[in-house]
């Protein structure tokens, strides 16, 4: 109701604008037409663009093409549910009010000053469950909500090639965790939430369907599995595409990976990833760097794993 009244608003505004634009155009003194043709013109233009932006960036939110998942029925085995709990240690820096498990949903406005966005509650007490394992599935992998509109700030562009094992092990557990009530405000966009994007600068997470089914290498592989651990862990995300160094406005400024690493051995990183103090004595910031999520998720030879593949990066940008 809100975004539609400030819509509402903003089209009054550029119809007075475009009436004020007319009778400026036929005023009869220069220093009244030209000045005030030009500034309200420019003020008719603007409005008129906030009018066609906004909606469209709610229609980015509700694509018409999100067909419903084929049918999954999840087992929950005990492995499934290790793994999962391991997985999801991944999620308590947005879905968790304390930073450990369960995942009861984030305590924080991720887009303070453009709407209202929370991390919901994802233990069986939420929203979840009246969600399908299929749903939930989709929604990790390819950003869409149940009811067919897109996410935002999901991160499905990493999850996307996560393998069907993971995922449904990942699905087992939140089914698994104790019931916590705990209710999150419901995702609103105001009329600069919808503008920012409609314009683009705020992606959606909706990501290709995904028709196929997905794996990955083992351990047997360990740069090949090194890599789909570094993917679906996000470290692009603060780390740049090429983890040399991140720019993203949106996430904490990582460095180089491969640079530093190039100094390190296997076992000073994994120690770094276990008790968060670097080969120099540096102790890194855990809500820039979730280094103790990271070693619960993942085992000394799933780090072992991901070191293998840095090291296969070259530290110079621009060098393959």
């Amino acid at each position: 109701m809100k975004f539609t009244m400030s819509l509402i608003g903003v089209l009054l505004l550029a119809l007075f604008f475009a009436w004020l634009t007319r009778r400026a155009w036929h005023a009869r003194h220069p220093l009244i037409k030209w000045p005030g043709t030009i500034l309200s013109g420019l003020l008719t233009v603007l409005c008129a663009i906030v009018a066609c932006l906004a909606p469209y960036g709610i229609y980015r939110l509700n694509p018409a093409d999100a067909a419903s998942p084929p049918e999954v029925q999840i087992a929950g085995t005990p492995a499934q549910l290790e793994r999962g709990e391991r997985l999801a240690r991944l999620c308590t820096g947005c879905h968790s009010s304390t930073g450990e498990l369960p995942l009861d949903g984030g305590p924080e406005n991720h887009v303070e000053g453009m709407g209202t966005l929370y991390a919901p509650n994802l233990t069986p007490g939420g929203p979840l469950a009246g969600w399908t394992d299929a749903e939930i599935m989709r929604a990790i992998r390819e950003g869409i909500h149940q009811n067919g509109r897109s996410l935002l700030l999901m991160p499905s562009d990493q999850y996307h090639a996560m393998r069907d094992a993971d995922v449904q092990a990942l699905v087992a557990y939140l089914r698994a965790q104790p019931a916590i009530t705990r209710q999150t405000p419901k995702m609103e966009l105001n009329l600069i939430g919808a503008i920012v994007v409609g314009a683009g600068f705020f992606p959606t997470s909706q990501q290709p369907p995904v028709t196929m089914p997905v794996t990955a290498p083992s351990l047997d592989a360990p740069e090949a599995y090194g890599r789909y651990l570094v993917t679906i862990s996000g470290c692009a995300a603060c780390h740049g595409q090429d983890l040399r160094g991140g720019d993203s406005p949106f996430t904490p400024t990582g460095p180089n990976l491969p640079a530093i690493l190039s100094t390190w051995s296997a076992e000073e990183f994994i120690a770094t990833i276990r008790t968060g103090v670097d080969p120099t004595g540096h102790r890194l910031d855990a809500a820039k760097m979730p280094w103790d999520d990271f070693a619960a998720a993942y085992s000394d030879e799933e780090l072992r794993a991901i070191y293998t593949y840095l090291r296969t990066v070259s530290p110079v940008v621009g060098v393959p």
